[in-house]
């Protein structure tokens, strides 16, 4: 029998990209499995950038070929990660324009969706990302994956939105990236069919959950903003396990809707050996090759585990 599988992929920034490239060419040996023909890709903020890449014919290879500087990269991958966004957020502009984000976290329970409607607007320039959906998609269009998602959220409302879905507005790549990746005091929300969008992993750092009604049999989350079970961290990184440890629990809750629906998950996050060379702020892209090196020591064996308990809870579903 056939295997209907889904790929979802949470925010990370800079080393969460390049965290996850890696993980995912360890799921590929591990599964013996092209993630391009997965049934369904989903993908937020980096995560969005990757399945975009995916969507489009690119594979984890590709995108380590791109990260390493290999002199054979592709072009447009190459190009892409070359641009650094900078490790902090340029000073804000005035206004509060995820105002509603307070009462949606409120509502859910989410301490760090209520804290983003507080931030200023961002004053980031998002033109590396529309550019990067241009060249993915140069017709103007979307990849040629059928079942493209890309997660952003309604700042007014905390819905989110999954571009490339059925119901979701027709908007083209770069600018559905661009508002997958619109981190709140970071950049600016995108307008997208008269809505402002700002960045999904505002109120979840995967939506593996958006795959439940469809009833697949497996989903594979790569998530680099969570860590089941938690891990230790020193000064500053402490702020940043806080945030790590609010999104796990939240994908907790969305692991535990997929597997009630039937499907089985297969779960591959950071640990702390990883997170000790990422450090506290994943959008310094100077740790990005000790990142990688970290990664392919260490994931490969995570990966096989994950593979192993999703196995066994499979087994007690």
């Amino acid at each position: 029998m056939t295997t209907r599988r889904g790929l979802a992929i949470g925010c990370g920034g800079i080393l969460g990209f390049a965290w996850t490239a890696v993980a995912l060419d360890a799921v590929e040996r591990a599964l013996d499995w092209d993630v391009r023909t997965a049934d369904v890709l989903i993908g937020t903020s980096a995560g969005a950038e990757i399945v975009a890449a995916l969507g489009s014919g690119r594979t984890p290879a590709d995108l380590l070929a791109a990260l390493d500087g290999a002199p054979d990269a592709d072009p447009v991958l190459a190009q892409h990660v070359a641009v650094d966004p900078g490790a902090m957020p340029p000073p804000p502009a005035l206004g509060l324009p995820g105002l509603g984000l307070v009462g949606a976290g409120v509502r859910s329970g989410s301490v760090y969706t209520a804290l983003a409607g507080l931030l200023p607007k961002g004053r980031g320039d998002a033109n590396w990302l529309r550019a990067f959906g241009r060249a993915l998609a140069p017709r103007g269009g979307w990849v040629d994956h059928p079942a493209t998602w890309l997660v952003a959220a309604d700042p007014s409302s905390g819905e989110r939105v999954a571009f490339g879905s059925k119901n979701a507005p027709h908007v083209d790549l770069g600018a559905a990236i661009a508002a997958s990746w619109a981190i709140p005091g970071w950049f600016p929300p995108v307008s997208i069919d008269g809505r402002n969008f700002v960045d999904g992993g505002a109120v979840s750092s995967v939506s593996a959950d958006l795959l439940a009604p469809l009833y697949l049999d497996e989903v594979v989350v790569v998530a680099p903003m969570t860590s089941a079970g938690g891990a230790p961290a020193t000064g500053l990184s402490r702020v940043e396990r806080l945030l790590r440890a609010q999104m796990t629990r939240g994908l907790d809750r969305e692991v535990a809707l997929l597997r009630a629906a039937g499907t089985r998950v297969i779960r591959v996050e950071p640990g702390p050996a990883e997170l000790a060379v990422m450090g506290p702020n994943f959008m310094d892209s100077a740790r990005r090759q000790a990142t990688m090196a970290a990664a392919r020591r260490i994931v490969p064996a995570r990966v096989a585990d994950a593979v192993q308990v999703s196995v066994v809870e499979g087994e007690n579903v």
